[in-house]
């Protein structure tokens, strides 16, 4: 038995998958998402700088989704791009934990950016005369400034209680980055008391987040109802439909994946999800807020003009 926390040889990842053959079109699919992901986002960015109509609260937190989305996929994705193409898919002990700090930091701001953008549609529908009031420029810096430091603390607890474990015999782990739960599955000091402290801290911190969008939109689905037209119903919700997509998209793999005792823990099942909510939704949240979009559409032709003048 011997304490890999203390060993240089740090972890090997079992990847994405065990068949070599699988790795070039693996990695040809996956490099092409990072960068339509890179690329797509920084343009949702430029377009909302650049066009003086879109400096609103809502165009505020997506371009910091946006730029979150950025760092969250650069934390995972070459990573796992260069043990696609390498024999040995190692990582080290300290950059397993400064991977796991950064995923969480970023996925949870994430989150929080998420609440922030329902309650910014809540207010927009339910108290549109004083929307301007209530979502000043003020309001909206604090609540980006709480999304990240709540999101970084809650990492930091995370990794300085990883970093109290000692990890015996295996240290492989099964999955194409460093996660919580596959860390957790390579432990062998005895977590079941202190699991009961950080699993409630992390049920807090990201349950809050998923209540308040849950909570904002009951109050807009009951503010919309009471709208007399069908017209004027339809006008209301559809400001939300891009946002909806992206939470259903990002809450649907995180809770299946997190929000389940560590026994039901399944590796193979957990990769195929996490891709999801790590490479596909951060990919396609430019194509949702773009394309049913007519104030982003314009911001993006904007831009083009620009770069073609």
């Amino acid at each position: 038995i011997k304490n890999y926390s203390s060993s240089t040889s740090g972890f090997i990842f079992l990847g994405l998958s065990s068949n070599p053959q699988l790795e070039k079109p693996l990695f040809a699919i996956f490099l092409t998402m990072y960068l339509v992901t890179t690329v797509g986002n920084v343009l949702i960015i430029l377009a909302i700088h650049s066009d003086s109509r879109l400096q609103t609260p809502m165009y505020f937190f997506l371009s910091n989704l946006s730029f979150m989305d950025i760092c969250f996929t650069m934390v995972i994705v070459p990573k796992m791009l260069v043990n696609l193409q390498s024999e040995t898919k190692t990582i080290s002990y300290v950059g397993c934990l400064v991977q796991m700090y950064f995923f969480m930091a970023f996925g949870n701001t994430d989150s929080y950016l998420l609440a922030s953008m329902a309650i910014d549609r809540l207010v927009a529908i339910s108290n549109p005369f004083h929307y301007d009031v209530v979502m000043n420029p003020q309001r909206c810096v604090l609540m980006l400034l709480g999304s990240c430091t709540i999101s970084h603390l809650h990492s930091l607890f995370w990794v300085l209680f990883l970093s109290h474990l000692s990890f015996c015999a295996s240290h492989v782990i099964q999955h194409f980055f460093c996660d919580i739960q596959p860390v957790l599955k390579l432990s062998c000091t005895d977590t079941s008391s202190s699991q009961i402290v950080v699993m409630t801290e992390t049920l807090a911190v990201v349950a809050t987040p998923f209540l308040c969008i849950l909570l904002s939109y009951m109050q807009i689905i009951i503010t919309v109802l009471r709208i007399p037209s069908t017209a004027g119903k339809w006008k209301a919700f559809s400001t939300c439909g891009s946002h909806l997509t992206v939470v259903a998209l990002f809450y649907g793999s995180v809770i299946y994946v997190y929000f389940r005792p560590l026994s039901m823990y399944s590796a193979v099942k957990d990769r195929v999800v996490t891709v999801m909510y790590t490479v596909v939704t951060p990919m396609l949240n430019p194509f949702i807020y773009s394309l049913r979009n007519k104030d982003m559409k314009r911001g993006m032709g904007k831009l083009r003009d620009r770069i073609h003048s």
